[in-house]
């Protein structure tokens, strides 16, 4: 079946980088663009960092400079590498894929 499974999160101090990464299994993966998302407690879940299937990439402006989203095709992996971390990127992060297909999230956390 259609899955997605991410890993990579933890806890980091801020200034620190993680790499999040999102393998997936059950499809085609090399013809579908693939997404990050995360949501803090209480907010809407937000759109982090895009990557389509030639692997052009997109950021939101919040995560600019900081976050590269990559693609390895030959392993059926999206990556997130953050640095520069900061408090307000704390949140549960998402890997997607069109048609509503959703990771289970792997939890970020900024703190000193």
């Amino acid at each position: 079946q259609v899955q997605l499974v991410e890993s990579g999160g933890g806890l980091v101090q801020p200034g620190g980088s993680l790499r999040l990464t999102c393998a997936a299994s059950g499809f085609t993966f090399s013809i579908y663009a693939m997404s990050w998302y995360r949501q803090a407690p209480g907010k809407a879940r937000e759109s982090v960092a895009a990557i389509s299937s030639g692997g052009n990439t997109n950021y939101a402006d919040s995560v600019k400079g900081r976050f590269t989203i990559s693609r390895d095709n030959a392993k059926n992996t999206v990556y997130l590498q953050m640095n520069s971390l900061k408090p307000e990127d704390t949140a549960v992060y998402y890997c997607y894929r069109a048609g509503d297909v959703w990771g289970q999230g792997t939890q970020v956390t900024v703190s000193s």
